[in-house]
């Protein structure tokens, strides 16, 4: 075979190659193509419809969801076992922060506004008949005490107990980041520490008054008479016995609120007893609102014992009031105080 034809056969065999490539590409074309197009359709429809459901709800929303339904998981804490995330917590904290904290300062305020009201238009309660410059004992040494010291402590508590539940709002802004964490800490060991004190205190202040603070007709007849406080003066004041109604409410507010606030203050101060957080979350809620409605309470009666009332500080600062101040605001107690000091001098 000539060099010629050999070359001739190559191109043919070449050529020939070129052909059968050529309608294996274009197989592959008209059968890959439209399953191409097939697929890019089913993924775009994968993708618009993930689109839609992320632009409508985060999937993250529905794991969370779900783990907030309780989904079991493990703890070394027995009262929370089986729970990944307890959302108790999430529930008291807006409690606390929300309702407790927005209607407890404004119940504080109202307290307030109330009194500063009250003096303005009122006075101060002036002794009708001026004073007589003569005395009688009030109050005994070991009284004043026992009052002044759980008068103190419950301003201390008062004080740090406002400090923890509105410093991040108030306090903050005043004195830093720095400055609040520091005073916050002190805060907290002194209302922690001072609590049970005060508990205690408060026990011996209501079995020592006890005797004189139960409620009679008397009282009744010092309501109806707007507590002698009201109008013009001369006042037309009703009889009181030692204690008045409103000392003997004040009393008993703090007989029955205030224990409570002793007694959920114990339960947070004492977590090492086994308390269910449930129990402890109560106790917070519990604690914070009664301790407020006590304060504002409390600003009524110092005003009372104060600026409200001449000649009634005096008589938890030297034991004495004036006579004309006794037979005005306690008159049957005077009497009683009268006619013993005659019985005695008489027995002499």
């Amino acid at each position: 075979m000539s060099n010629v034809e050999s070359n001739q056969q190559g191109r043919l065999v070449r050529r020939k190659k070129a052909m059968a490539w050529s309608f294996v590409l274009m197989l592959l074309a008209v059968l890959v193509l439209p399953m191409s197009g097939y697929i890019y359709q089913g993924m775009s429809a994968t993708a618009q419809a993930d689109g839609a459901t992320w632009k409508n709800e985060n999937p993250r929303s529905n794991f969370w969801r779900s783990v907030r339904e309780g989904s079991e998981g493990y703890t070394a804490n027995k009262d929370v076992s089986g729970v990944l995330i307890n959302s108790a917590g999430q529930n008291w904290r807006l409690l606390r922060n929300g309702p407790v904290a927005t209607l407890g300062a404004i119940g504080l305020f109202v307290s307030l506004a109330a009194i500063a009201f009250f003096y303005f238009k009122h006075g101060q309660v002036k002794i009708d008949n001026g004073r007589a410059g003569q005395t009688v004992e009030r109050w005994t040494k070991n009284e004043r005490i026992l009052h002044w010291t759980v008068a103190s402590l419950f301003i201390i508590l008062g004080i740090t107990g406002l400090s923890l539940l509105y410093g991040k709002a108030v306090l903050i802004p005043l004195l830093g980041a720095e400055g609040f964490a520091w005073y916050a800490d002190l805060a907290k060991i002194l209302h922690n520490y001072l609590g049970p004190v005060f508990f205690i205190a408060i026990v011996i202040l209501l079995s020592a008054w006890f005797k004189h603070n139960i409620i009679d007709k008397v009282d009744i007849e010092w309501f109806r008479h707007k507590a002698g406080v009201l109008g013009k003066p001369p006042h037309e004041h009703a009889s009181a016995g030692r204690m008045n109604a409103g000392e003997k409410i004040w009393f008993w507010i703090i007989a029955s609120a205030g224990i409570l606030v002793c007694l959920s203050g114990l339960v947070m101060d004492f977590p090492n007893l086994g308390w269910s957080h449930f129990t402890m979350q109560s106790a917070n809620i519990l604690h914070s609102t009664l301790a407020l409605i006590w304060v504002a309470v409390a600003f009524g009666h110092i005003y009372i014992g104060t600026a409200g009332s001449e000649g009634s500080l005096e008589a938890m600062t030297t034991g004495q009031v004036d006579v004309e101040w006794a037979k005005q605001h306690h008159d049957l107690w005077y009497e009683e105080v009268k006619n013993s000091a005659s019985s005695s001098t008489e027995n002499k």
